[in-house]
């Protein structure tokens, strides 16, 4: 079957059907040039110029496809931003611009408000089991298998496109007190943020983890949203993540 996220399938129901995978793991692909052309071409009969703002292009080929859809359409102003994150730091972004276009702003000024957030961005996120990242080759088998021994969660976090190791915890509820630290250590206690949580099929965790943030934090805007199912394939059910950029 080929899905269309978040279209012909719910994340709910994607992690219930992830969840009974045996051994292979569902593959994920960006939407093509042509879809990205078509989409352009509906959007330009309404509006002046489109500012196009997408996951990391580390992470997938979504820019490289919507550049390629940009150049088909020179007579249409596009703007192509690679957001150097996905799920809702990716989300805060396209807000910012947002906020920036009904303000009036320029496209080139709400790209470069965009782009401002970028360096701001700071997402930490933990697995709850290996399983899913050994199935997609991330990891060698014998480190999956010592890390569900000793039911270790790792922590990772987002950064420069990238992601890197950040730590790791023994349950899943030191995990997200981690996650947590490592925001208040790099944004500072008490600092006025944006903030978002993430689950995949979690939202219990993402809820709580939602609420020790605003604990620490003088949070102006806070969501807690479902984890797409083109990056839970990888990382598997279970999985909770926190974001934010001081403000």
């Amino acid at each position: 079957e080929s899905l269309r996220d978040n279209v012909d399938i719910t994340p709910e129901e994607f992690y219930r059907r992830l969840k009974t995978v045996k051994d292979t793991l569902p593959t994920t692909s960006q939407p093509s040039a042509g879809a990205f052309r078509e989409f352009y071409e509906a959007i330009a009969k309404e509006a002046d110029a489109i500012i196009s703002i997408h996951i990391s292009a580390d992470l997938s080929g979504t820019v490289a496809s919507a550049l390629q859809a940009r150049d088909m359409l020179p007579h249409i102003p596009i703007y192509v931003v690679d957001s150097r994150f996905t799920s809702m730091a990716q989300g805060y972004i396209v807000l910012e611009a947002a906020r920036a276009a009904e303000a009036g702003a320029s496209p080139e000024e709400i790209v470069a408000v965009a782009e401002s957030i970028i360096p701001k961005m700071r997402v930490y996120f933990a697995v709850d089991t290996l399983r899913y990242l050994h199935m997609g080759g991330r990891i060698g088998g014998g480190a999956a298998f010592l890390g569900t021994a000793l039911d270790i969660k790792p922590i990772l976090e987002l950064r420069g496109g990238k992601i890197e190791a950040a730590g790791k915890a023994r349950t899943m509820k030191r995990a997200a007190a981690k996650l947590v630290d490592l925001l208040v250590e790099q944004l500072g206690e008490g600092t006025r943020i944006r903030a978002a949580t993430i689950g995949a099929a979690a939202p219990e965790a993402a809820q709580e983890l939602a609420e020790q943030i605003q604990r620490r934090f003088e949070c102006v805007e806070m969501y807690v949203t479902d984890l797409s199912p083109v990056i839970g394939t990888h990382v598997g059910p279970g999985t909770i993540g926190a974001m934010g950029y001081p403000v």
